[in-house]
């Protein structure tokens, strides 16, 4: 990598395996001159590229039409020049703009295309946003917190942090903190829209201060690095195809000596009695439904590794149980049958499973309720948490 640390607030480099340009920051300069090193670079690039040349600017965050202009006239008088070449500009769903205004090259030259970088990256967003699941949402973290609350100061919780909770879905998980633990600041990101405005429809409506809820990526965020005492992520690393770029952003933006906090599930070890058979087959093929879409919802006890490889240390595992007698059974059972519709209804039928195999996957579904609700049974649902400490 060769970095040109060009202004305090904009970077460009080229990574010359990958075949890539990025930019990255505040691009506001008040003359042209200002751009002359990353101009060069760029020029650089292009002259020992062949095939593609990808231009990433995922993590620009502004642009003024001055350097938007000096960076488009040398891409579209290289594909001019070289009809061999052609450009991939990759932009986020995250700063909208760039999508917007880079994508008006490809209107210009048929050689320019440009790739939403996270449209594809959360393969199991589209089945948990359905407003509809929102009320099983809320009963899951009314289940877990009786547990977490007491789980938290153990790593890293206390009164008065800084605090970031990233993939924070409709927010409750925020609101249970500030109120348990007074955190000076929370910050709670989401990429999914419909979920963000839920949490902030609710804020508002119980005049809850002190949460900030933000849009972003969560392989890509547009947060400073080193600013809060303790990040977390909950039941989300299962959910992406790349865990490993979540947990290096979670590093890069918790501060030395801080913690980094996970929750995740081993989907297969959900257990229930009566008719324990029929519950231990259909959890055993809800992992391997999951992993179909590549997501990994039996992720719970590989947490310890990823952290490490993370680079964090001082790593803390734990492992809890949520079952029915965890309050009303009915809560319990309401949360089975939200999953069963969503596992064995969406995303069964996208997998293009047999009406057969769906009728015998929704039946363990069906047991695990009825092992909730039965006066003598007992359903769990297992929960890993870990966190590990960012080094000074």
């Amino acid at each position: 990598m060769t970095p040109y640390d060009l202004l305090p607030r904009f970077k460009a480099q080229y990574d010359a395996n990958s075949q890539e340009f990025s930019i990255s920051g505040v691009v506001r300069p008040q003359a042209i001159d200002e751009l002359g090193p990353s101009i060069a670079l760029l020029r650089d690039a292009i002259g020992r590229v062949r095939g593609v040349l990808y231009v990433n600017v995922r993590r620009l965050t502004q642009m003024n039409n001055a350097a938007f202009h000096a960076f488009s006239r040398i891409i579209l008088d290289a594909c001019r020049a070289r009809l061999d070449l052609r450009f991939v500009v990759i932009t986020s769903s995250v700063v909208g703009w760039t999508s917007r205004k880079f994508g008006r090259l490809s209107g210009i030259e048929p050689n320019i295309t440009v790739e939403e970088y996270d449209s594809e990256f959360y393969p199991g967003q589209g089945f948990l946003e359905d407003g509809g699941f929102v009320p099983i949402l809320r009963t899951q973290t009314k289940m877990t917190w009786r547990h977490e609350r007491a789980i938290l100061p153990r790593h890293g919780m206390r009164p008065g942090i800084v605090m970031a909770d990233i993939c924070c879905g409709i927010g409750d998980f925020a609101v249970l903190v500030q109120k348990e633990f007074q955190p000076s600041r929370i910050v709670a990101l989401d990429h999914s829209r419909s979920s963000l405005a839920y949490a902030r429809n609710v804020a508002a409506e119980f005049d809850i201060k002190g949460i900030e809820y933000t849009y972003g990526d969560a392989s890509e965020m547009l947060l400073e690095e080193n600013q809060f005492d303790l990040v977390t992520c909950r039941h989300s690393l299962q959910v992406f195809n790349r865990p490993e770029l979540i947990l290096r952003e979670l590093f890069r933006i918790c501060k030395p000596g801080g913690r980094v906090y996970i929750t995740n599930e081993k989907n297969s070890h959900c257990l229930g009695e009566p008719r324990a058979d029929s519950i231990q087959w259909t959890y055993n093929e809800v992992a391997k439904l999951w992993a179909h879409f590549q997501m990994d919802i039996e992720l719970g006890p590989k947490s310890q590794r990823y952290l490490t490889e993370a680079g964090l240390e001082d790593i803390r595992v734990e492992s809890f149980m949520v079952t029915n007698r965890d309050g009303d059974p009915q809560d319990f059972a309401d949360v089975i049958a939200a999953w069963e519709n969503v596992y064995a209804g969406e995303m069964a039928t996208k997998r293009g499973d047999t009406p057969a195999f769906i009728r015998r996957f929704r039946q363990g579904f069906q047991d695990h309720i009825f092992a909730a609700l039965h006066s003598k049974g007992y359903a769990g649902w297992p929960i890993w948490v870990a966190s590990g400490r960012k080094p000074l």
